[in-house]
């Protein structure tokens, strides 16, 4: 399971967000109160492990701005997260390595998801950062065999039970596993990130023993 954390504004967060087990942090150049300048977020990202998947979210903004942004943050992927068109998203995607669109549940559009050229589709709440949960049945419209991140109101107490109702690809949290906004709890962050752990199975193991040893026989 994949796990984003969103919403991070230092590069102590980032850090705990990768300690944790985190795959992905996410970097808001949306207004927000998260929001981030690109010369801070590639201090951040020049720290951080090369496996780590890093996120721009941005709302609206143009084609052009986001693959610049993206070129000099350092990041490696891009999250649209307003009403991109299918033109813009798919002009962004042919010039950053991995794209996210981002679809509000209940979102008429995401029956036409494929069409975005993106890589990951994400249901959120009709707030984006609110900490809002919406109904988990609105996802089911996400195409499937796609990979599917679901966000909105997420914590470490409702990750497991959302994923049980989902079964999508990743997660996304951000106010969820935070002590104040733009904060990160890490408590939280590392509750959060086990909650997840937990509901994915256990590695196939026939007999429940270590693997023969044929130099034992010897």
């Amino acid at each position: 399971m994949w796990v984003k954390i969103c919403g991070i504004t230092s590069e102590e967060d980032a850090l705990l967000a990768v300690a944790m087990g985190a795959d992905a942090v996410g970097f808001v150049f949306a207004p927000s109160l998260r929001q981030m300048t690109p010369p801070a977020v590639n201090a951040i990202t020049r720290r951080l492990p090369p496996e780590i998947v890093t996120v721009g979210v941005f709302r609206d903004e143009r084609p052009q701005t986001v693959v610049d942004v993206v070129n000099k943050a350092g990041l490696k992927a891009a999250q649209l997260h307003g009403h991109e068109s299918r033109e813009d998203s798919g002009y962004v995607s042919v010039r950053v390595p991995l794209v996210i669109k981002a679809f509000v549940a209940g979102d008429h559009r995401i029956d036409q998801a494929e069409e975005y050229g993106a890589d990951v589709i994400l249901v959120d709440a009709p707030s984006p950062g609110s900490g809002k949960v919406f109904d988990w049945q609105l996802a089911e419209g996400a195409p499937r065999g796609r990979r599917l991140v679901l966000a909105g109101g997420l914590d470490p107490d409702n990750v497991a039970e959302a994923i049980r109702r989902v079964h999508p690809w990743g997660v996304d949290v951000s106010s969820g596993v935070e002590r104040e906004v733009g904060k990160k709890d890490p408590m939280k962050v590392r509750a959060f990130v086990q909650a997840v752990r937990a509901t994915e199975p256990e590695p196939y193991d026939p007999d429940g023993t270590a693997p023969y040893d044929w130099q034992e026989e010897r």
